[in-house]
């Protein structure tokens, strides 16, 4: 068995008679690979709708913000939002770094598009 195997679920899960697919992998191991990527994709199709909902609030913060001429980047709330977040990243047992950088990411991507709001280009 290769860890490739595993990490890619190549298994096809047709029995050998001896509870092995027939690339030498358990099925139990193939069934459960299966079951934890089914919970995975549930995961990020969820991650993309949020994300989507995140973007259209963002969206009308910045029509919100170029209605009055106000600047497309906060730091002040950028700040409390990154420590907000990294405090919800411990609690959670997430790595607060990565955590920061998703969310930095997320920021600049929220600013280039008030940027573009504000410059009428939308």
């Amino acid at each position: 068995m290769n860890i490739s195997d595993l990490d890619n679920g190549t298994g096809n899960g047709t029995g050998n008679g001896q509870g092995r697919a027939a690339d030498g992998i358990d099925e139990s191991v193939t069934a459960e690979l299966a079951r934890l990527r089914d919970s995975i994709d549930n995961i990020d199709a969820a991650v993309v709708h949020m994300l989507a909902e995140r973007f259209k609030c963002t969206q009308q913060v910045g029509h919100l913000k170029a209605r009055h001429q106000l600047p497309p980047a906060d730091p002040g709330r950028e700040a409390s939002q990154i420590a907000r977040l990294r405090e919800l990243a411990e609690n959670a047992k997430l790595d607060p770094a990565f955590a920061e950088k998703l969310l930095n990411f997320i920021i600049a991507e929220v600013i280039r598009h008030h940027e573009t709001i504000a410059a009428g280009e939308e």
